[in-house]
């Protein structure tokens, strides 16, 4: 009975082209260290690199080298190039270098080998290994690619669900120095004017939501973070504009949101401070069914009264100090005179007679009103505010 024949894996010296594996094998160690000194040569970012990084870009190039060397030797198989190659390289060194550096180390160390080829190729073998080279190259460009494609892939995901832990601080209230440095990691740079704006999310994908506020805040040359929390969508704007509107801001970004009522909050002066125009702007939400006439956008302040009614303490406390205490301060001429204008239907003759004054003392108290609060009671808008606030007033008077 015949023996049965045993396939063993060829030996080196099995190679056709055995002479020049040898010799591309010896000559791997100089060749990186050729490349690594020409890219301290000509790369300036390379030079300019902390030695740890310098280390593991030596250590990829080592790499791409030895992973050539097992190409030549196994033309016909099929290669996990960026796991030879890159895999050296801890997944951070992505951050630290571009794809633009990466494909100029990844030129350059092709190149020594290349310049390399008439010294290292045995006779007869200069065009097939050349021939090797320029078919690695093609792969190892592919490979590049597709590393910082993964990477940026699972950076973005992760991105994504850091920024949702910021603008869920802020939304709840949370906010703290630890949110700071999460948004820092963001690009967020510290812009000295910040407004929260709130409304609808669209149906659909919320990650092309997310991506088409981005787009308007490019355009608008705001800073923003951003999710869609349920069926709301959170933007948290900031701007180093001395004056940064809420309403322009909430305007230029109000493409994406769904059909509705959309809300800007107060300007505040940082992302700490961001949790307190947030909750001004979730109370204006939730009240803007009281006022279905209201403008889109719409102010969290224009929704005061409505957003006292809807048991807002924040609203109710504001109407009291920024209307009632100052009116109250200015002498009780001007709480009595708007109070009996609005009892009168805004009628300047009719609040006169009540006060037995002459209608033009009715109408400057009603200026002086104007200039204290910065709400005109002959608006029929402001004039509404101001009787919540002169209710919300003396029921606090009741309380003390």
């Amino acid at each position: 009975m015949p023996e049965p024949t045993h396939h063993s894996q060829p030996k080196r010296s099995d190679h056709p082209h055995s002479a020049t594996l040898r010799r591309l094998e010896k000559a791997s160690g100089r060749l990186s260290a050729a490349a690594i000194a020409r890219m301290d040569e000509q790369l300036p970012w390379y030079r300019a690199m902390p030695p740890e990084n310098r280390s593991w870009i030596g250590l990829v190039a080592q790499a791409g080298i030895a992973a050539f060397t097992e190409w030549f030797r196994h033309p016909e198989a099929p290669q996990a190039i960026s796991t030879d190659v890159f895999g050296t390289a801890p997944r951070e060194l992505t951050r630290a270098i571009s794809l633009r550096q990466t494909v100029e180390m990844v030129r350059t160390t092709i190149e020594v080998v290349e310049s390399a080829i008439d010294e290292v190729a045995a006779p007869g073998d200069e065009a097939i290994l050349r021939e090797a080279l320029l078919v690695y190259a093609r792969e190892i460009a592919f490979a590049t690619a597709q590393v910082y494609a993964q990477a940026a892939e699972a950076r973005g995901a992760w991105d994504a669900r850091l920024e949702s832990l910021v603008v869920n601080a802020v939304l709840s209230g949370e906010a703290d120095e630890g949110v700071l440095s999460r948004a820092a990691a963001l690009g967020w740079n510290s812009p000295d004017r910040v407004v929260v704006v709130l409304g609808t999310a669209p149906d659909g994908d919320s990650e092309l939501t997310v991506e088409a506020i981005r787009r308007a805040a490019r355009h608008a040359k705001l800073q923003v973070l951003t999710g869609v929390f349920g069926d709301r969508l959170v933007v948290v704007a900031g701007s180093h504009r001395e004056a940064l509107d809420p309403i322009r801001t909430a305007k230029d970004l109000i493409g994406p949101f769904a059909p509705g009522p959309v809300v800007a909050g107060p300007v505040v002066g940082d992302l700490l401070a961001a949790s307190r125009s947030a909750q001004a702007a979730a109370a204006g939400l939730k009240a803007c069914a009281a006022w279905p006439d209201a403008p889109r956008p719409v102010l969290a302040d224009d929704l005061l009264p409505e957003r006292a009614m809807a048991g807002d303490p924040a609203a109710r406390e504001q109407l009291v100090e920024e209307i009632y205490r100052p009116l109250e301060e200015a002498g009780s001429a001007l709480l009595e005179t708007l109070s009996v204008y609005l009892e009168q239907a805004s009628s300047l003759e009719g609040a006169a007679r009540m006060l037995f004054v002459h209608p033009n003392t009715v109408r400057y108290r009603l200026r002086r009103v104007t200039d204290v609060t910065g709400w005109s009671p002959s608006d029929v808008r402001s004039a509404f505010t101001l009787r919540i606030a002169l209710i919300l007033g003396r029921l606090s008077a009741t309380d003390q």
